[in-house]
């Protein structure tokens, strides 16, 4: 047997273990594989199409949540919340026109695409390094000009202040920016270990 025989002898037997072999074996080998193509096929592409190291991401928090969420009253929401963008110059029909003006939920799952700093704008969702354990979700709420570089400044939706890493984002800590949400998909992964925060951070959202 020659080795192209070979490999087609090999590559016809995974494709039945991995597709057709019913058995317990075949059903623990399928999960291996979709879970290394995953790992190490579909996310690096997906990366570099997007241009960024995380093309998809889970809200794991309520920070951008809005009463109702995706039946939300807006009207109220802003009546709420318009005092902490007064600062900034932001008026309840520009809001409207931002992305995810209705907010996020958590478990949502976001699509992301690299963050240029010289296209971003007041208004868009981005997603940022800050020292924390995952990468912070907020939206973007005063941009300035620092040697020759841009600083971001954001809030979370359904936080009351800023917190101190988010008054000044360097260039350098942008992930990416958030365009594109499938809603709550992303509870398929929280489900596991959400159970373990404070009583006041797990499971379903409240407005602040």
């Amino acid at each position: 047997m020659n080795i192209k025989e070979g490999a087609k002898k090999f590559f016809e037997k995974l494709w039945f273990i991995i597709w057709k072999d019913n058995s317990f074996r075949g059903w623990v080998l399928s999960i291996i594989f979709l879970f290394l193509f995953i790992k190490l096929v579909f996310f690096p592409i997906l990366s570099l199409l997007t241009g960024t190291s995380l093309p998809l991401a889970i809200v794991e928090s309520c920070s951008m949540y809005h009463k109702g969420n995706y039946l939300s009253n807006y009207d109220g929401w802003w009546q709420n919340h318009k005092s902490k963008y007064s600062p900034y110059n932001i008026e309840k029909d520009e809001f409207e026109d931002f992305g995810f003006k209705d907010g996020l939920n958590k478990g949502d799952i976001l699509f992301v695409i690299g963050a240029k700093p010289e296209k971003l704008k007041v208004g868009d969702t981005i997603i940022f390094a800050a020292n924390q354990q995952n990468p912070i979700i907020h939206r973007i709420i005063n941009i300035k000009e620092k040697n020759d570089e841009y600083v971001f400044s954001t809030i979370g939706d359904n936080n009351n202040a800023q917190l101190n890493f988010e008054k000044n984002i360097e260039q350098e800590q942008l992930v990416g920016k958030a365009v594109f949400r499938a809603p709550y998909l992303g509870w398929v992964k929280l489900i596991f270990y959400d159970w373990k925060k404070a009583p006041s951070d797990k499971w379903l959202c409240r407005e602040n």
